[in-house]
């Protein structure tokens, strides 16, 4: 039996509802070979069943500082007054996991300059953990956090990532893992990143400032229409 025989065949069994041991014994072939394509079919099965609905998506009041986005999306910043320099996003996104529990992700993303700098989960929580996780996560911002559309948030997410990627910078190795919370998204972005549409590289506690700096010079240069400028993240 051929490779494509077979995963049609542990793809069918399972459909009908047989445990990976049965297959195996009904196949002939030991578990260890049938466990990684029961793997396999319930990836595939979840990629074309899409995301579970969202039960709660969050972003940091403040998160336009600084950003262009466009009016005709219809998204409300709750503290948009410029208190502070902003460029630091952090976005929640619970998705069902079962009837009683979530899986959430979070991201922290320089909308300014590095893109993703952080990001965690699938965590599975009870809808009570949840409600305790939300101001937990948030805590860092003065401003507090907002009830936001998905669209928003992985607009600015992934949004930050392309932009990142266009001055020299990859995401957090974390982001791939929780990237699939967001959705599926095909940009572009309706926001403009950058402070006023030009990088500006607030310096981290985990940075290496001097390596950012030379990318920036690499990808970017020292031009007249192009700054870019060492901040402090707080």
């Amino acid at each position: 039996m051929g490779d494509a025989e077979l995963r049609d065949r542990v793809s069918a069994l399972r459909g009908e509802g047989k445990s990976p041991k049965q297959i195996a014994r009904i196949l002939g072939v030991p578990p260890a070979v049938v466990a990684p394509l029961v793997r396999a079919v319930a990836a595939q099965a979840q990629a074309v069943a899409g995301e579970p609905p969202v039960v709660g998506c969050w972003i940091s009041a403040g998160w336009s500082r600084g950003l262009t986005v466009d009016p005709s999306r219809g998204w409300v910043d709750e503290a948009p007054e410029p208190d502070g320099i902003g460029g630091l996003v952090s976005v929640l996104v619970a998705r069902r996991h079962r009837w009683d529990k979530v899986s959430v992700c979070g991201y922290l993303a320089d909308v300014y300059c590095l893109g993703v700098k952080n990001a965690l989960g699938p965590d599975i929580k009870s809808e009570v953990e949840l409600s305790h996780y939300v101001p937990e996560y948030f805590a860092a911002h003065s401003d507090g956090w907002q009830v936001a559309p998905i669209e928003l948030a992985a607009d600015l997410v992934f949004g930050s990532v392309e932009y990142a990627r266009k001055l020299g910078f990859e995401p957090h190795v974390d982001f791939a893992p929780a990237a699939g919370h967001l959705g599926a998204w095909e940009g572009p972005s309706a926001i403009t990143f950058g402070k006023d549409g030009k990088p500006f590289y607030l310096s981290g506690p985990y940075d290496n400032p001097r390596r950012v700096m030379e990318t920036l010079q690499r990808t970017v240069g020292p031009s007249a229409d192009v700054d870019f400028v060492i901040g402090q993240a707080g």
